[in-house]
């Protein structure tokens, strides 16, 4: 019988709030891509020339991380 566990992307932490590093390709997969967008907006949103862009940027495609963390991590405290 699988465990409830298995069907996280993102673990809780142990101590704190958040989520450690992923368990499975979907959550790795996600990472990449949020990693690959940060830098795609450092490339090409120039950070001295166009600030108030590039931070915005970087600000949504955290924001859209932290709620797929949210919707595929595991619920904070249950450990």
């Amino acid at each position: 019988m699988p465990d409830e566990r298995d069907a996280y992307w993102f673990p809780a932490k142990r101590y704190g709030w958040g989520w450690g590093l992923p368990v499975a390709w979907q959550g790795w997969l996600v990472l990449a891509l949020y990693f690959a967008a940060v830098v795609s907006a450092g490339i090409w949103l120039r950070p001295h020339v166009h600030p108030l862009m590039f931070y915005g940027s970087v600000g949504a495609v955290t924001m859209l991380l932290i709620v797929v963390c949210l919707l595929k991590g595991e619920p904070q405290g249950e450990r």
